[in-house]
């Protein structure tokens, strides 16, 4: 859906909406038959918002495709990834509030751990802790590229930033050297237009000084690239919903992607209650609340499909605190769905309820994929799903006479 259609219909009303995503919630049964995660949990609280709301199912990006978490959020935020594309390392340079300055390329970066052949065996270096990997980042921040500065900056556990600052503006469209699975080597930074040939070799040798750098290291003897970009000029959340957005995360990818579209963003600690306290804090402040809860996705990743089905049970259990406040509208769902059974994102649709205002009822009596892909709303793209709340929300005036 076009942000200028919307734009030029959005009205102000005395509504709240909310969006609360728990990360990677679609899922997988282990066996043919089986419970998806979502379906195995014990979710009171959303099953009834979905028994007197509407659900149905939404693709991020389009049919087949595996969104990543940028595309995925900014899809739930209206905009079409498909036109408003950027790489991780900016989303991640805003989520800690890095100086960006026009001409820096920005780079999600992961510690990884290699063998003596240069091999990967961990992607996540065993997922290190802040403390050990934060010195580590200090380390890497010494290193010299001729033709740019370079900024390291650790983000959380074995994500940091990496930032180059050319002598000139270079194009960012490099590939990204993680291979996606453990068992193979690094990939070798390539770029994919001429004008990206000089970012790529300032990549080679930043990884190059890294690997010296890190060689003594147990676990975390090896960085990973991914999402070169530079930050684009977007339209404003506000200007084109009217509403006075709030984003709260406890990891700055999300608070990144937040900020990138304009929203005011605030930090928490990691855990359901903190996401509910933060919200009772800021809810009379704006009109729009997004709430991230992030524990799904990681257990989805590590194949750990009861630790999943723990999390999701964790997020209903502080729907009645969230609920308490009065939100006009509602949406609970995913950026993306990330089974257990694939250890990865993927591209199967994701359930979602949108509860409140005006409304048919249909006859999902549970929050859950079976459930919801016999929801009145049917199949839809992610960006249909905040238009569709602010309507409901009497946010959005009549088109044409």
């Amino acid at each position: 859906m076009r942000l200028d259609l919307i734009r030029g219909l959005a009205q102000p009303a005395d509504t709240k909406v909310l969006l609360f995503v728990l990360d990677g919630l679609g899922g997988l049964p282990l066996e043919p038959g089986g419970p998806t995660e979502l379906e195995a949990a014990r979710t009171p609280h959303l099953d009834e918002l979905a028994r007197v709301g509407t659900c149905g199912l939404h693709e991020p990006v389009a049919a087949g495709i595996t969104p990543g978490s940028g595309p995925g959020h900014l899809a739930l935020f209206g905009y079409d990834p498909l036109v408003y594309e950027t790489g991780r390392g900016v989303l991640e340079a805003l989520g800690i509030e890095f100086p960006l300055e026009p001409n820096d390329i920005a780079l999600r970066a992961n510690f990884c751990t290699v063998d003596a052949d240069g091999i990967i065996t961990d992607r996540r270096a065993g997922r290190i802790s802040t403390e050990e990997a934060a010195p580590l980042a200090e380390l890497l921040d010494g290193i010299e590229c001729s033709g740019a500065e370079c900024f390291v900056r650790h983000v959380k556990e074995h994500r940091f930033l990496l930032v180059l600052r050319p002598d000139q503006a270079l194009g960012a469209a490099v590939h990204d050297t993680d291979p996606g699975r453990p068992g193979e080597a690094p990939l070798e930074p390539r770029a994919l237009d001429a004008a990206s040939e000089p970012a790529a070799r300032l990549m080679s040798s930043w990884l190059k000084a890294a690997r010296e750098r890190l060689a003594d290291q147990p676990r975390a003897n090896m960085a990973l690239l991914r999402g070169a970009s530079r930050l684009p000029e977007w339209p404003r959340f506000g200007d084109v919903f009217g509403m006075r957005a709030s984003a709260t995360a406890a990891y700055p990818m999300y608070r990144g992607v937040a900020r990138l579209v304009g929203m005011d963003a605030g930090s928490v600690p990691e855990g359901a209650d903190s996401l509910a306290a933060e919200y009772r804090r800021r809810f009379d402040d704006f009109d729009f609340h997004f709430l991230h809860f992030k524990p799904p996705d990681k257990a989805g990743e590590d194949g750990d499909f009861d630790r999943k089905v723990a999390a999701i049970e964790e997020a209903d259990r502080i729907v009645p605190a969230l609920m308490e406040l009065g939100p006009d509208v509602v949406i609970v769902t995913g950026d993306h769905s990330t089974p257990a059974l694939l250890r990865s994102h993927s591209w199967h649709p994701v359930p979602f309820l949108v509860h409140g205002g005006a409304a048919r009822n249909d006859d999902a009596g549970s929050f859950g994929e079976t459930a919801c892909a016999g929801g009145a709303l049917g199949l839809r793209r992610g960006r249909e799903l905040l238009p569709l709340a602010a309507a409901r929300a009497g946010r959005l005036a009549k088109f044409g006479a």
